[in-house]
């Protein structure tokens, strides 16, 4: 008889800690020399046809697509007598869960194999049915630290099931489980610690949210309203609860359609067959609702799955099963946008709450019946609720899934992985479904540009640049028809007295909030474009350079009249660019001009404690030490170099720690004699940290200093998911970018500030990093460099 006391659990466990020391000892002895630590999976597998199964193989593809060069998953697969396939090649591993000795050989392996430094297990009982004593048995033999990952928590359990999870429970280094209703029942109802239990919800897809017209159009389904369903078949899923209800929906939306999307359940399905289905069908024909239902009887891949999903105008999950911790059915159909009427499993009840959806009793037809008429005849409910449920489901997409994962691998494992994200490749289409003939649209809600926003000219200005980089990397063709549209627009803003207006309607008219804003950053940025786009002047169309440069002409002519900081910054920058392709005297006067002002603004500010042009630290700061770098850059002075290097270092320790950035909120400028407040989260913009990184890159071209390289790649890492909320502000999906990181969530609009700023990070980084690349290249330069020893304040103000 098994000792399942808790002081012999407690000895269990010490004497497995002991054990790994000793496995860690041999690990550290071996000769593993360059290569990443294994981290096993232990679970069921495709081509095995069961949820967890199709879960895990979404999570490795996830870690495998996030990082690279940070760790290798391997996968141990479970089979049985009835569940016996041929698996991938990258299934290492498979455990026959009906035989005991499979077992103790499988633990054996993993002990002997030093490379393998956790294991984390996908557990459901039904996996181990009958064979829990066995996979008891196999954690007590393991000297790894394993996770358990647990999909089912029921509550109220009896002695022995409360004995069986407890042991399991002591048995591992950390829990995992998909809610935090499932947590307070391990706690409540299991006496389980809960600073052992990490709750890290069910992953779900990024969609690119296609129009439903042109979905419905595809499956012929146009002019109809679509309710679907789907998963596995089985009598859980308590399809007939919808069938019921359809009558009374049909009376007053005539035009619906019910689709059943899903394969029966292979388990069901030796058991049964498809008796459950065929019950269906005769219930389907005794309503005499046969028009109105469709079975999607059949494997779907992911892409068709989730545009099935995007069609839908209302999802339904009927499960009468109250148990159910979890449903990934339930968590795809929010990631798509669909309006979800649900059961209340505890899933639904902690994501659907606050006006994410609508929450209907058990097998409670009658109720369906009325939330979905009232939902078909509320287009603005419809909307509400999908963008709440798109926000409160969104910090589960599997890119931060796979992040939040890593974490535990460090934490478990003990000695920490060094993490390395991948760089996502370049995707432009939501730039360019952004822009319309006329230019960039200003904002998007989710990912649908906002006509109603209108237009402005810093999205353009830094539209242009951006695009312009991108021909510059790739030479792609197409880029210079939005080169020409973000260039016409900047010359449509320009007016007779040679500054620019920045605010353009949907009618393609000037607004009021013209005469009401200070436009000199906007006409230092359009500057800036028009210098960038000359400086590569060598791959554009002639007459593309030639307006430019009467465009740039005429807008230079005021350029002496700005003391604004920012726009001097910008213009700067833009004649700085200017002037490698066309050096004058003109230009390099200008520029020392502008910056002989922001030198004497930082002599007027700066003392020892604070380096920097304005008693405060507001928004794109780095822009200014870089345009004095730009200066010394075509000027020689050595004056511009030294305060751009101390104002730059300055600001760095301001926004950076060792391992992550973060950049001045917009919630509060940092202002002389203040400390920033490490508490004070949210309101950082992805156009600051933009900003960051293409400072940082000129400044290691200047100066060659390794921590500007490091920086740049601690910052672009902030898009990936390196911030406080360790969520991704870059949606590889779509290619926009997200509009801000806040304290407790991540504005998920896809505007074109944030979108444009991204790209332009993306392609500064082009020069050094890319997704097959560990190392940074070595950066050629294509100047004389002067190099400085450290500089005190004291010895600026004397030069």
């Amino acid at each position: 008889m098994i000792n399942n006391s808790p002081l012999n659990r407690t000895n269990e466990f010490a004497a497995k800690k002991i054990r790994r020391l000793i496995s860690d000892e041999r690990f550290e002895l071996q000769e593993i020399k360059n290569k990443l630590p294994e981290i096993l999976l232990l679970s069921s597998y495709p081509p095995r046809e069961c949820g967890i199964a199709t879960y895990t193989q979404d999570l490795i593809k996830a870690l495998n697509n996030k990082f690279k060069d940070s760790f290798a998953i391997r996968i141990c697969a479970l089979a049985s007598e009835n569940e016996k396939h041929i698996y991938p090649e990258e299934v290492r591993h498979v455990l026959d869960t009906d035989d005991s000795n499979s077992y103790i050989k499988l633990a054996e392996d993993i002990n002997m194999n030093a490379a393998i430094r956790m294991v984390m297990v996908q557990h459901e009982f039904g996996l181990f049915r009958n064979n829990e004593l066995d996979f008891s048995r196999f954690l007590k033999i393991l000297v790894k630290p394993v996770s358990l990952v647990f999909h089912t928590v029921l509550p109220r359990p009896d002695e022995f099931l409360k004995s069986n999870v407890q042991d399991l429970a002591h048995l591992a280094e950390a829990i995992v489980v998909m809610t935090h209703s499932s947590l307070d029942i391990l706690v409540r109802d299991y006496d389980i610690l809960e600073e052992k239990i990490m709750v890290i919800g069910h992953g779900t897809h990024l969609v690119e949210h296609t129009d439903k017209k042109i979905l419905k159009r595809k499956y012929d389904l146009q002019g109809k309203k679509v309710l679907a369903t789907f998963g596995l078949l089985s009598s859980g899923k308590s399809i007939e609860t919808t069938l019921n209800a359809l009558p009374e929906i049909i009376k007053q939306n005539p035009e619906v359609v019910f689709l059943i999307i899903g394969k029966t359940h292979p388990s069901v399905f030796k058991k049964e067959g498809e008796n459950y289905r065929n019950r269906l069908i005769e219930q389907i024909e005794t309503l005499g609702i046969q028009e109105q239902v469709k079975f999607i009887n059949r494997f779907l891949t992911l892409s068709d799955l989730l545009e099935y999903l995007q069609m839908a105008d209302v999802y339904l999950f009927t499960s009468k099963d109250p148990n159910q911790a979890v449903s990934g059915t339930f968590s795809y159909a929010i990631s798509c946008g669909c309006p979800i009427i649900s059961t209340p499993i505890p899933h639904a009840c902690e994501v659907l709450k606050n006006g994410s959806g609508i929450i209907i009793d058990f097998e409670n037809s009658g109720q369906l019946a009325i939330e979905v008429n009232r939902l078909l005849a509320d287009d603005t409910l419809r909307s509400n609720i999908s963008s709440n449920g798109l926000h409160k489901i969104a910090p589960n997409a599997w890119e931060n899934s796979a992040l939040t994962h890593a974490l535990l691998f460090n934490k478990i494992i003990g000695k920490p992985i060094s993490l390395h994200y991948r760089v996502p490749a370049l995707n432009l289409n939501h730039i360019k479904k952004m822009t319309t003939s006329f230019g960039m649209i200003q904002f998007s809600i989710i990912n649908h540009p906002d006509i109603d926003s209108g237009y402005t000219l810093d999205d353009n200005a830094r539209a242009l640049i951006a695009m312009c980089q991108h021909f510059e990397l790739t030479r792609d063709e197409e880029d210079i028809k939005y080169i020409y549209t973000y260039f016409n627009f900047i010359k449509f803003c320009l007016r007779p007295n040679g500054y620019f207006l920045n605010y353009v309607d949907e009618r393609k008219e000037f607004t009021e909030q013209n005469s009401q804003t200070n436009l000199a950053d906007s006409n230092g940025r359009a500057i800036w474009a028009l210098g960038y786009l000359i400086s590569i002047s060598e791959l554009l169309p002639i007459d593309l350079v030639l307006k430019a440069e009467s465009t740039l002409r005429v807008a230079l002519e005021n350029a002496d009249k700005v003391y604004s900081t920012r726009a001097m910054a910008f213009i700067i920058k833009g004649v700085y660019y200017r002037n490698i392709k066309k050096h004058s005297v003109e230009n390099v006067a200008l520029i020392r001009q502008l910056a002989d002002r922001m030198v004497q603004m930082f002599r007027h500010e700066a003392k020892e404690s604070w380096l920097w042009f304005e008693n405060y630290l507001t928004y794109a700061n780095s822009i200014l030490p870089e345009a004095l770098l730009c200066a010394y850059m075509a000027t020689g002075e050595l004056i511009y170099k030294v305060i751009a290097k101390t104002s730059f270092d300055f600001l760095l320790a301001k926004i950076f720690t060792e391992k992550s950035i973060k950049v001045i909120s917009n919630k509060g400028w940092l202002h002389v004699g203040e400390e920033l407040i490490p508490e004070k989260l949210g309101g950082e913009q992805p156009i600051d940290v933009a900003y960051s990184i293409l400072a940082l890159s000129k400044f290691y071209e200047v100066f060659q200093e390794n921590v500007y390289l490091k920086k740049m790649e601690i910052a672009f890492d902030w898009f990936l998911g390196n911030n406080h909320l360790n969520q991704i502000i870059y949606n590889p999906c779509t290619g926009g970018c997200f509009d801000g990181l806040e304290d407790t969530n991540v504005n998920l609009n896809q505007g074109a500030e944030s979108t444009v700023s991204y790209l332009m990070a993306r392609l500064t980084i082009a020069k050094y990093f890319s997704a097959d690349q560990t190392q940074p290249p070595k950066f050629a330069i294509n100047q004389k460099v002067h190099f400085l020893r450290p500089t005190n304040y004291f010895h600026i103000n004397t030069l």
